[in-house]
């Protein structure tokens, strides 16, 4: 199982567009290579290199149909976003407005931050509402994970 980005290639910078210094969209991403039997998908962006002793999550998204083979660009900060229809979204690390993503924003001079976005394959539907957390997905997903795959990209202020 692969995934991609059309805003950055692996190892890279995170254009500003995609970070809370620009537009703070979501990147497309896409996928393949989904093993057989996957029947839904999750993802989950965080940043292990944030201050103190957890990941900063900056996305959890899951119930995605796994007859889609990307995210678009500008997934809207919904609980239950338009597009793609049928996903849901959790929290966030942000104290407010912690639905949907949000992008890259280091403390400044704290150098360069490494963004993971984990891409689970999983072998059932869950049968879950919107705003969970990272460790609330991740106990969900518990025994349904088919495959993972990542892509990090980087950001520093």
């Amino acid at each position: 199982m692969d995934i991609t980005s059309t805003a950055f290639g692996p190892g890279q910078a995170i254009p500003s567009k995609y970070t809370g210094e620009g537009a703070d969209v979501s990147p497309e991403l896409h996928w393949d290579n989904l093993p057989n039997g996957t029947k839904q998908l999750a993802l989950i962006c965080d940043d292990p290199d944030a201050p103190g002793s957890q990941p900063w999550v900056h996305w959890v998204i899951y119930r995605i149909p796994s007859v889609l083979d990307h995210l678009p660009e500008g997934v809207g900060r919904s609980p239950r976003p338009a597009k793609p229809a049928g996903a849901l979204q959790g929290k966030n690390s942000w104290p407010s407005d912690n639905i949907g993503y949000r992008g890259p924003m280091p403390p400044v001079g704290h150098g360069t931050h490494h963004y993971r976005f984990r891409l689970y394959a999983l072998d059932g539907e869950l049968n879950l509402e919107p705003g969970l957390d990272k460790p609330q997905l991740l106990e969900a997903m518990a025994g349904h994970i088919l495959a993972e795959a990542e892509l990090v990209g980087t950001y520093e202020r």
